[in-house]
């Protein structure tokens, strides 16, 4: 049995003491290939060390809704150039909108216009985080749509209603849920995860983040997504199998992985 963690943050400094036991943690529990995830284009060569190191690693690259402070005119040109640097990206992101922690809406949009832009001209699947600002994405991406420039990709970390899932879902996006679909108040997000389609569902960590029960409150890390693949086949009333199965093709696809 296969699994893919779609979303990790391996490059954090809680993982270095330890990532060679990290590693054989995620192998033992059956995860076969990562994405790795970039907040800030600033990471691009410490995430491409890691690559380096572990062959079942990919990456993406982008800026993260929260540091839109950091953008400058030119750092669209410098996304491209390294999306275009290393084969083994295969996204860009993590970007999107995020209104819970921040209130500078307008430079987000802008932001995330732009990124959505070069993943258009580059073919390349976007990594959207996206928190209390569902109905200004599906705007954005409905804009792009009507241009002839749709964009694909996952809603990653899920956690928004089940009508806004639909949403998403109705643009072609895959949606990738996290530790949070086990937690004790995530009801809301079990609805979501049982609307899903199968072939639309991916698994994540967001490790260190957002750790699944039993391992709540502890480091994430990658070996704890098949608690959230057997959380989630309980749930889908289907088989741990079954589901890995589903969402490993799943993964294939989006990203175009190749094991």
């Amino acid at each position: 049995m296969q699994l893919v963690d779609t979303h990790v943050h391996i490059n954090f400094d809680v993982f270095q003491e330890d990532i060679e036991a990290i590693a054989n943690r995620w192998r033992a529990a059956g995860v076969a290939h990562l994405v790795h995830s970039c907040v800030e284009p600033q990471e691009f060569t410490e995430i491409q060390a890691l690559v380096d190191r572990f062959p079942e690693l990919k990456f993406s690259v982008g800026l993260h809704p929260l540091d839109v402070d950091k953008w400058t005119e030119t750092m669209a040109a410098e996304i491209k150039a390294l999306a275009q640097s290393d084969s083994r990206i295969v996204a860009l992101g993590e970007m999107g909108l995020d209104f819970f922690k921040a209130e500078n809406h307008r430079h987000q949009k802008k932001v995330l216009r732009a990124q959505l832009e070069l993943a258009a001209e580059l073919d390349l699947p976007v990594i959207i985080h996206c928190r209390d600002a569902a109905a200004e994405l599906l705007a954005i991406l409905k804009e792009f749509q009507a241009n002839d420039q749709p964009v694909r990709g996952v809603m990653h970390c899920w956690s928004g209603t089940p009508e806004e899932t639909q949403w998403f879902l109705d643009l072609g996006f895959f949606v990738s849920f996290s530790g949070v679909v086990t937690f004790k108040n995530a009801e809301q997000v079990r609805d979501s995860a049982r609307l899903v389609p199968d072939d639309r569902l991916l698994i994540e960590t967001d490790c260190p983040f957002l750790a699944p029960v039993p391992k709540r409150g502890k480091r994430n890390e990658p070996a704890f997504v098949r608690h959230v693949a057997e959380y989630l086949a309980q749930l889908r009333e289907t088989s741990l199998e079954t589901l890995a199965q589903q969402t490993t093709a799943n993964a294939r696809q989006l990203f175009r992985l190749h094991f």
